[in-house]
C-alpha cells in the first residue's frame, strides 16, 4: 500500500511540476513576444496580435493566453456576481497600468499603440 501512494504523490508532484514550468514558458513566451511587438493588450481585456500575419505557435499561444484569461474572468465574475464584459473591462484597465513603455495597446478607437 505504501509502495503505491508514493507513485500517486510522485505521479501528481511530477503533474504539478510540469503545469508549472509548462505556464513559466508561456509567460516567458508572451513577454517575449510583447517586447518584439507582435502581441499586446485589446480594450476587450484579452490579448491580440499586432501584425495579422502571426505564425501559428504565436496565435495558438495567443488563443491560449485568452483562453486562461476567460476561465479567470469567468471565476471572478461569478465570486463577485457581476458580467465577464466589465471583469475584462477592469482587468484591460490594469494590463495597461502594468504593461511596459514600448510595448502595443489599443487606443479607444481599436487601434494599436505603442504605450509611452
Amino acid at each position: 500500500m505504501k509502495h503505491n501512494t508514493g507513485i500517486k504523490f510522485f505521479t501528481r508532484a511530477f503533474a504539478i511540476t510540469f503545469l508549472l514550468l509548462a505556464s513559466l514558458a508561456t509567460a516567458q513566451t508572451l513577454d517575449q513576444a510583447k517586447a518584439d511587438g507582435l502581441i499586446g493588450e485589446k480594450r476587450d481585456g484579452y490579448i491580440g496580435l499586432v501584425q495579422p500575419d502571426a505564425s501559428q505557435a504565436l496565435t495558438e499561444l495567443v488563443n491560449e493566453v485568452n483562453r486562461q484569461r476567460r476561465e479567470r474572468y469567468q471565476q471572478i465574475a461569478r465570486d463577485n456576481d457581476i458580467s465577464v464584459n466589465a471583469v475584462a473591462q477592469l482587468a484591460y484597465a490594469r494590463a495597461v497600468e502594468a504593461t511596459r513603455s514600448g510595448h502595443f495597446v489599443q487606443d479607444a478607437d481599436g487601434r494599436w499603440v505603442r504605450k509611452p
